[in-house]
């Protein structure tokens, strides 16, 4: 079997590190990154950006995008600041590669929009990375839902709490975020539920503040989203960045649907040993089971290798965003906001 090659263009998303990883891990692929712009700020993984990222990872490096494109990538991950993701899918698409784009979409409607027009034109492949719908527990929950085990569904609350991404200062600046924890969570909870309702998302009412790290954050840190559907569903988000920096895991995410048979409940990142620390007396918590990005890449390798288009595509990118911009404006007026069409 050839080898795909793929691009990872930017590191600044925490995300490109696993990316890295996993793509370096499979045998029949080539990885090459390049994150121009980067500038480690310490010494671990996790501060490493640019040449001293992939050198750590034993990983391709190029010094600019355009060397990276030169290359004539097969497909490209684009795991850069929100803000820089049209500009990065636009020339990846012009350069005749898929996509498979780091969440939110974009920062604005207009972008998204561009974004699609962008992978149309272009003929190539676009995919969000929603890592979450790969996982098991979600898969069993959809399969019960589409046995009408649940019953017709009428409410639902889902749960996406971090910590604050202090090693990726981006995270919390409005300009390159798009926003705050609105922006980074929402969108989890809200391709869940378009994957497993296909319903229209309606109007959305959002409370938001930065009482939490006032002193660290320039952006919302704590919310609550209530989204309505045109199937009558009512469904609540809490997605905050509420984990302590003595949090003994980055954070995690639940889902409970509620329908007229029953209810369901579903924590894909719960599975874990949990212990305290001797020395420092802090929890200890190893999750243990399957790896959700490796399950995204794969699908997303896949599809390019058959030319069959992936979900979920630049279409659910843009009904997430919609119900995040909605959000956003509902904390700025104050009323219930129609989400965009």
């Amino acid at each position: 079997m050839t080898a795909l090659r793929i691009g990872v263009l930017s590191f600044a998303h925490t995300h490109a590190i696993g990316y890295l990883q996993a793509l370096a891990a499979m045998p029949d692929v080539e990885v090459r990154g390049s994150d121009p712009d980067g500038v480690s700020t310490g010494d671990s993984v996790g501060e490493l950006r640019g040449r001293d990222l992939a050198d750590a990872l034993g990983v391709g490096y190029a010094e600019s995008v355009d060397e990276l494109l030169a290359w004539a990538p097969d497909a490209v991950v684009v795991a850069s600041e929100n803000a820089r993701h049209r500009e990065l899918v636009e020339r990846a698409a012009a350069a005749g590669a898929h996509v498979l784009c780091e969440k939110p979409l974009a920062t604005t409607w207009a972008d998204g929009l561009a974004i699609r027009d962008a992978v149309e034109a272009a003929g190539v492949m676009l995919m969000v990375a929603f890592p979450v719908r790969f996982a098991s527990s979600f898969a069993r929950l959809q399969a019960t839902h589409d046995a009408g085990a649940i019953g017709q569904l009428f409410a639902v609350r889902g749960t996406n709490n971090g910590m604050l991404p202090l090693t990726r200062a981006w995270f919390t600046d409005p300009a390159l975020s798009g926003g705050g924890a609105l922006a980074d969570h929402v969108v989890h909870l809200a391709d869940l539920l378009d994957a497993l309702m296909g319903a229209r998302a309606l109007t959305v009412t959002a409370v938001a503040n930065r009482t939490l790290h006032a002193d660290r954050a320039r952006a919302e840190t704590a919310a609550l989203v209530t989204i309505t559907y045109d199937n009558g569903v009512v469904a609540a988000i809490d997605c905050s960045w509420s984990k302590p920096d003595t949090s003994a895991v980055w954070g995690g995410l639940t889902l409970d649907v509620a329908g007229t048979g029953g209810t369901v409940s579903i924590d894909p990142f719960g599975p874990a040993a949990h212990g305290i620390a001797a020395d420092t007396g802090l929890p200890i918590e190893a999750r243990y089971g399957a790896d959700f990005d490796q399950a995204m890449l794969r699908t997303f390798l896949d599809a390019v290798r058959n030319g069959t288009q992936p979900q979920p595509d630049v279409r659910v990118g843009l009904r997430t965003l919609a119900i995040v911009l909605a959000a956003q404006e509902s904390v700025r007026t104050g009323r219930t906001v129609s989400v965009a069409d």
